[in-house]
């Protein structure tokens, strides 16, 4: 039996590219082409497995890199150079049913998981710092995964309260989820007073997947 094709997505800038599974949001690696991009993806597959374990969403790693289909090319942007993936591929138009929502939904909690297992393993131990002194310590790395999906959320024209991280964590995820849903089912919504760009839902849970993993692995990766 032949193994299974993963379709896959790149997009690249002038100094950097992003390999990403077009079904499987958080699987989304960076490289210096789309080469490396895609053998980064092929590196990353047991990590990826080990968030989605217990879903029964059904992943199943990859034997080779030879699994990857490039589906789609995107020319990357100043964001992309920057770190992070910032185009939505064309599959994310796709409209969301229920059972794929549930799936996404199902996906994102994983990631959350994945980061809050990292951070409690973490709690106590010291993180490696970079070549030149670099990087963020703990509670740093927690405020900034939620500040930014706080920023994300404005992509679909939400917002949560200020407070203190560990309330605001809650709230932001319930109101990610929330969100999730209610674009699903009305669309994505008109452009603030101010005008403003708006993300397509697959896009937003793609988005928000690929840095909370981004930082829980960093963490992982980083523990002495």
């Amino acid at each position: 039996m032949a193994p299974a094709k993963i379709r896959t997505y790149v997009e690249t800038g002038n100094k950097r590219a992003f390999a990403g599974a077009i079904e499987w949001p958080g699987w989304c690696r960076a490289g210096r082409d789309q080469d490396s991009a895609l053998e980064a993806l092929f590196d990353y597959r047991t990590r990826y497995a080990k968030t989605l374990r217990g879903t029964r969403l059904g992943f199943e790693p990859p034997a080779g890199p030879g699994a990857f289909v490039v589906v789609e090319r995107l020319k990357g942007d100043a964001t992309t150079d920057f770190g992070a993936p910032s185009i939505a591929p064309k599959a994310d138009e796709r409209r969301i049913t229920d059972a794929e929502l549930a799936r996404l939904r199902s996906i994102l909690n994983s990631c959350w998981r994945s980061l809050d297992v990292a951070v409690e393993t973490a709690r106590g131990k010291v993180l490696a710092k970079g070549p030149r002194g670099g990087g963020r310590d703990l509670r740093r790395i927690v405020d900034h995964v939620v500040d930014a999906d706080g920023s994300y959320l404005r992509m679909l024209a939400r917002k949560v309260e200020a407070g203190p991280t560990a309330e605001r964590l809650d709230r932001t995820r319930a109101a990610i989820l929330d969100a999730i849903a209610t674009t699903a089912r009305e669309g994505v919504p008109p452009p603030g007073p101010r005008g403003g760009k708006r993300w397509l839902p697959r896009y937003f849970v793609r988005r928000v997947a690929w840095h909370v993993l981004d930082h829980a692995w960093e963490i992982e990766d980083r523990i002495t």
